[in-house]
């Protein structure tokens, strides 16, 4: 059987006295032998920093999509138009606005102010059903919860947050449950809002 002497590891660091024959050694042969003394050069020189591997780019947060813009419904001028006509005709709307109030005492303004009032009331009587949209009476502390109608409920104040949110009710808003305007003859021309009066 061959004794086999154990060998040291390939990786086992020298001790100081396996240093000192190994110093020498190196020194003469790097006078004798160019390849060698390229070798210890190479030793010598600084371990290359390994590159840093170049950082990812950031990616931007996506923005979620944006909804679409809501479609615009154009509003037919005719019942509006219909409308001034009938507060006209029964309140004279028109006329108690369009008219220069400066040459008028207070006294004249109010009773003028009197028989327009009565006449509009007439005319969203008769032509529409109008409701408050809450019920509490104004001056009523109220609570509007997550999901709240923001479209018939207007937030005033300082607004903070999100709902729920705690407030006073300054007005009930309105609104028109039903709708009874007269129908209009084709060609009925709905830009005559009063029609010029002569006198014969």
């Amino acid at each position: 059987m061959n004794d086999t002497k154990p060998r040291p590891e390939k990786n086992a660091k020298p001790s100081f006295f396996r240093r000192i024959p190994l110093a020498f050694g190196a020194f003469f042969r790097t006078f004798s032998d160019v390849d060698y003394a390229s070798r210890i050069d190479h030793l010598r020189q600084p371990e290359a920093v390994a590159a840093a591997p170049a950082p990812t780019p950031a990616v931007a947060p996506q923005e979620p999509p944006k909804p679409p813009p809501p479609q615009l419904k154009e509003a037919s001028p005719d019942a509006a138009l219909q409308l001034l006509a009938l507060l006209q005709r029964d309140a004279r709307l028109i006329d108690f606005t369009m008219e220069n109030l400066a040459n008028y005492t207070d006294a004249e303004i109010g009773a003028a102010a009197r028989v327009v009032h009565e006449g509009c009331r007439k005319v969203l009587n008769e032509h529409f059903t109008i409701a408050p949209i809450r019920e509490e009476n104004e001056g009523s502390r109220i609570t509007l919860n997550e999901g709240f109608d923001a479209a018939s409920v207007s937030l005033t104040g300082i607004v903070v947050g999100k709902a729920p949110f705690h407030g006073n009710l300054t007005h009930r808003g309105w609104r028109a449950k039903e709708v009874r305007l007269p129908k209009l003859a084709e060609q009925h021309d709905a830009t005559v809002l009063a029609a010029a009066e002569v006198e014969l």
